[in-house]
């Protein structure tokens, strides 16, 4: 299509068919995964402006869940009203909850194999240069200004060199996009008006200055409406699993329960609730072992979906060792737990997202609402930096900076990087190259 000439707004067919797409390439954790919408969504289809899916993820980032599903969420609920969130968000978890029960399954009927773990060994570095290459790409956008630029330098001191929690970071500089909006607004806008052809993308399907459609307006009998649809379809869920399986204190009623209190704390993502996590499923309930639930964090980096997705693995290790099913169901234990912890870990984001976006909508013009999400923005840029810093010591040096280099794994992040920064190839390009580098390592050579 030309640069100048305004795409159409894609058909449900059109949309189903990306968000699927999307759910099975979805590596990188979530700064991989937002870099790939804005790739497809902004640049290459046009379906939203840079404004917009900023205006977005701005709200996604200051809510607890996975904020590059509930991105997910948003536009396709924007698109195409309330099943099109629905779809959106059910397809970005969906093929990873299918891949993480079978690796599950084959992590705990057949161990560890040579193929899966000469597979790990290549994609483990590759998704450090994803995470680099994403907190560039969003930075790049994100930072317009020296104050945006000085907030991410702050945040990334902040949680690499004093280790402060997310939700401080998040809360400060919201804080101080709240007062640069006010007393020095030009550091803070996002822009207006044709906000993607401002970037050389060309107009957008949903752009700057497009109305809001009917169904994204906020209306409080909606608002009602979609609060009480939530809450009783977790009470009804949470009414079958202890009327079918042991009563309340049954390892699936207390599943649902325990990973909705998870879900509602998963501020700063998944790193920031997973030694709440580890401290429930593996002290508290004895679902796993500490072994296992490391291994189970590999599975969740290098599978697609949001990294929270390792709830699934946790789950289906709890379910299969805690024979839900009985013993001589134990695929089917495994399988049960397993979308169990998915369905309660995910409601609320779908929730927050459908109770909010028409609230969020009426606010993408107004900088008095926009400059604090711009602050931010600009915080997150200095947090998936250190992301980045945290995946490379830990590939790179799995015995710590004392030990020694891994050779191997860092000439695959170096060759992952090159493909991304100077050859811009695409993120699954990158993950397959890298996964038969590591696979032919793991066989040939025996890295």
């Amino acid at each position: 299509m030309p640069p100048q000439e305004r795409p159409a707004l894609p058909s449900f067919r059109q949309a189903f068919l990306f968000w699927l797409k999307l759910g099975f390439i979805s590596f990188g954790g979530p700064a991989g995964q937002i870099a790939v919408m804005h790739q497809e969504l902004v640049e290459r289809r046009r379906w939203i402006s840079e404004h917009r899916f900023l205006h977005a993820l701005n709200y996604c980032m200051v809510l607890p869940g996975p904020e590059a599903q509930q991105l997910a969420t948003y536009i396709g609920w924007l698109m195409h009203r309330t099943w099109g969130g629905i779809v959106a968000g059910g397809l970005f978890v969906l093929p990873s909850l299918f891949i993480l029960t079978a690796l599950s399954w084959v992590y705990l009927a057949y161990g560890h194999t040579s193929l899966v773990a000469g597979l790990f060994y290549g994609i483990k570095p590759a998704v450090t240069a994803i995470v680099l290459h994403a907190a560039w790409r969003i930075g790049s956008r994100a930072l317009k200004s020296s104050a945006l630029w000085a907030i991410a330098a702050a945040a990334f001191v902040a949680i690499f060199a004093f280790n402060v929690p997310f939700p401080f970071i998040v809360l400060a500089a919201g804080l101080i996009g709240a007062a640069g909006g006010r007393w020095a607004p030009g550091h803070f806008a996002m822009g207006g008006g044709h906000g993607a052809a401002k970037d050389g993308y060309g107009p957008a399907a949903i752009d700057g200055d497009t109305p809001t459609p009917p169904h994204a307006r906020h209306r409080w009998g909606r608002f009602a409406a979609v609060a009480a649809i939530a809450v009783l379809l977790w009470g009804a869920a949470m009414a079958a699993l202890a009327a079918g399986f042991g009563g309340w204190q049954g390892t699936l009623a207390q599943m649902g329960w325990f990973f909705t209190k998870a879900a509602l704390l998963t501020f700063g993502g998944a790193y920031a609730v997973l030694p709440y996590v580890y401290q429930g499923a593996v002290d508290h309930h004895q679902w796993l072992t500490a072994a296992q639930m490391i291994d189970g964090l590999a599975l969740g980096e290098t599978t697609p979906g949001p990294l929270i997705m390792v709830v699934a693995f946790v789950g289906f290790v709890g379910g299969w060792t805690k024979a839900v099913l009985g013993p001589e169901a134990l695929f089917l234990s495994g399988a049960l737990a397993a979308t169990v912890v998915t369905f309660f870990t995910f409601l609320p984001s779908f929730a927050f997202i459908l109770l909010g976006g028409p609230l969020v909508e009426s606010t993408h013009q107004n900088l008095k609402f926009t400059a604090p999400l711009t602050g931010i923005t600009a915080a997150v840029v200095g947090v998936i930096l250190n992301l980045a810093l945290f995946f490379a010591y830990h590939v790179l040096w799995p015995e710590g900076l004392g030990g020694r280099i891994e050779t191997a794994s860092a000439l695959i992040a170096v060759a992952a990087a090159l493909a991304l920064f100077r050859f811009q190839r695409g993120v699954m390009e990158v993950i397959g190259g890298c996964a038969l580098a590591g696979l032919a390592l793991r066989w040939v050579f025996g890295a």
